[in-house]
């Protein structure tokens, strides 16, 4: 009876286990991504929703951070002020503020620089 019952349990969790992995309908998830702050060697602002982080050294020497909504002011500004803690900062943890402003914005997915836009948004053209 004691097998009988484990082994119900068992196909039980296991349907549930097979019902929670990957869900077509769901969207992946993006790599969680973390820089440590001492390998930036500048960084730079060429509009409202992408900072570029260039890197000392490393395997990627460009880090593109594609932010979830504009930030209003960090291209005319060209500069935040962050805290950071731990050294490194990561895909979608970061707040940050725009430098005079004080505006905050959270850092989005981080790319290499040269791969193209996961979200599709690219700058208005200017005339």
């Amino acid at each position: 009876m004691k097998k009988l019952i484990l082994f119900a349990l068992a196909a039980g969790l296991a349907g549930v286990t097979a019902a929670n992995a990957a869900d077509p309908a769901q969207p992946a998830k993006p790599r969680q991504i973390c820089i440590r702050t001492s390998d930036i060697n500048s960084m730079s602002y060429p509009d409202n929703r992408t900072i570029l982080f260039r890197m000392n050294g490393g395997p990627v020497k460009v880090w593109r951070n594609e932010l979830p909504r504009e930030c209003p002011g960090l291209k005319f500004e060209q500069g935040i002020a962050w805290q950071i803690w731990g050294g490194e900062v990561c895909s979608n943890m970061q707040v940050f503020y725009v430098l005079r402003r004080g505006t905050p914005c959270m850092l989005g997915t981080f790319v290499p620089a040269d791969q193209p836009r996961q979200d599709g948004w690219a700058p208005p053209e200017k005339k």
